[in-house]
């Protein structure tokens, strides 16, 4: 069993990519928690992974250890047309401490300092961690070969405090929303920040939260909320795919 949880590489997947294809190739199962391998080499890890006799597990790499892609094997026909959600915590702590009145680099330096956030949080600001998760879901869940650079991507930082403080006063707070749509055979995907209605759910997702909304053939509305988690949560994904590999193991 290969426990894989390198930082991610945004722009190849590396080296994670080849760590996962050497542990499948020699009999073990591969439990990432990385998002890059499920990006850039979902359908030849999954392939291989069958042709092996092994599998390829990666629950923790979209809200943590919430069932959201081994949800989906236990509805079987279920077509799903698309999805919206929050799925950055960064940003919604960055956002909430603007509104209570915190410049951009305070914000960014409180989140860092409660661990959200890392030394370099270019990913989370520019939209990247969040354009990553929308890809994976869309690939694995959706069977549609995205690629990072047809979703379009926004950064938070143009967004001042003023702006975010009168947004939540008028009924219309800030959230970074992801979204992905079929159209036709294709996807159409977003990263950005974008208003939200004060009665939407969405709009009472904060703090390091994540939220996210299905919208299948048979159920039109299918949300998944996880409330602030603790560092553990990332940990159970990891285990529970563990407990998912040794009850499909013939090994």
């Amino acid at each position: 069993m290969l426990f894989e949880a390198t930082s991610l590489n945004v722009e190849t997947g590396l080296p994670a990519i080849d760590y996962i294809r050497a542990a499948l190739e020699h009999g073990a199962h591969a439990i990432s928690a990385n998002k890059g391998p499920v990006v850039y080499a979902y359908r030849e890890l999954r392939d291989l992974a069958a042709a092996c006799g092994r599998r390829f597990l990666f629950e923790s790499t979209v809200m943590d250890g919430v069932p959201v892609f081994s949800l989906f094997p236990q509805l079987p026909l279920i077509h799903l047309k698309g999805f919206h959600g929050i799925l950055n915590s960064t940003t919604n702590v960055i956002f909430g401490e603007m509104e209570n009145g915190l410049t951009f680099d305070d914000a960014l330096k409180k989140a860092q300092a409660l661990g959200v956030a890392e030394t370099d949080a270019t990913y989370d600001i520019d939209g990247w961690d969040a354009a990553v998760k929308t890809a994976a879901l869309v690939i694995v869940l959706m069977d549609v070969p995205l690629r990072l650079d047809q979703i379009a991507r926004e950064s938070i930082r143009d967004l001042r405090p003023r702006a975010l403080r009168n947004a939540r006063r008028d009924g219309w707070p800030y959230k970074l929303v992801c979204r992905a749509q079929r159209v036709g055979n294709d996807v159409q995907a977003s990263v950005q920040p974008e208003k939200v209605r004060s009665s939407e759910p969405m709009a009472r997702v904060a703090g390091t939260s994540s939220y996210i909304y299905f919208e299948t053939d048979i159920f039109p509305g299918l949300a998944i909320t996880e409330e602030n988690p603790g560092l553990y949560a990332t940990a159970y994904g990891l285990f529970a795919d563990f407990i998912r590999a040794l009850g499909n193991s013939s090994a």
